[in-house]
């Protein structure tokens, strides 16, 4: 796959993230990029660090969540696996040579300024804030990487309705494929992301037909 046009995403798991990662995704895939994340391989024989760093060499472009950091109940550990991949790819922009010295990155969190009671060497940093509204991270997700990779990309609003068109269209193909509501809402991220290849793979060729 090309450098050029993938994006690291770097975020929670959980399924209280999934209503933000679903458009995400869609998003840089509407836009004509490739998301890359763990999660699109399930290979239990790679250890997950060796897979965090080959996908952070590969990505031009790479999108850390850090919305998730504060721990939400008592005695729970905060979560560093974010911060933890956003500082190997920042690292891989400062100590790599040649292509990896033009790496880009977007930090989005849930409320601003937060984030520098946890990691107070960001202070000073542009970080977008999307309040854990999904078409607020298409937003500001679709405005980054329009003006880094000067895509001319269309406006939020359309990238927003055409997600919508995805789930309502994708929803009925899998049904008639005999899933239950079930199935859908745990359908693993790599299959799903292949649904959203193919999904934008017809729209294109019904709109040259």
């Amino acid at each position: 796959m090309a450098f050029g046009r993938n994006v690291f995403v770097n975020c929670p798991f959980d399924e209280e993230y999934l209503p933000l990662l679903k458009p995400l995704l869609f998003c840089i895939f509407y836009l004509g990029l490739i998301p890359r994340i763990a999660l699109e391989s399930l290979d239990s024989g790679k250890p997950r660090f060796d897979k965090i760093v080959s996908l952070v060499a590969q990505c031009r472009y790479a999108i850390h969540d850090l919305s998730r950091l504060k721990s939400q109940a008592a005695d729970e550990y905060f979560r560093l696996n974010m911060p933890f991949e956003l500082g190997l790819d920042v690292g891989c922009r400062l100590f790599k040579s040649g292509r990896w010295n033009g790496k880009k990155c977007l930090i989005l969190e849930a409320e601003r300024y937060r984030y520098q009671a946890a990691i107070s060497d960001l202070a000073g940093s542009d970080i977008a804030v999307h309040g854990n509204q999904p078409v607020n991270v298409v937003s500001e997700v679709r405005n980054w990487l329009n003006g880094e990779a000067k895509l001319r990309a269309p406006g939020a609003a359309e990238v927003w309705g055409r997600f919508n068109d995805f789930m309502a269209d994708n929803y009925a193909a899998l049904k008639r494929r005999g899933f239950s509501d079930q199935d859908i809402a745990n359908l693993p991220i790599d299959e799903l992301m292949d649904c959203m290849r193919d999904w934008l793979a017809d729209q294109s060729r019904n709109a040259r037909a």
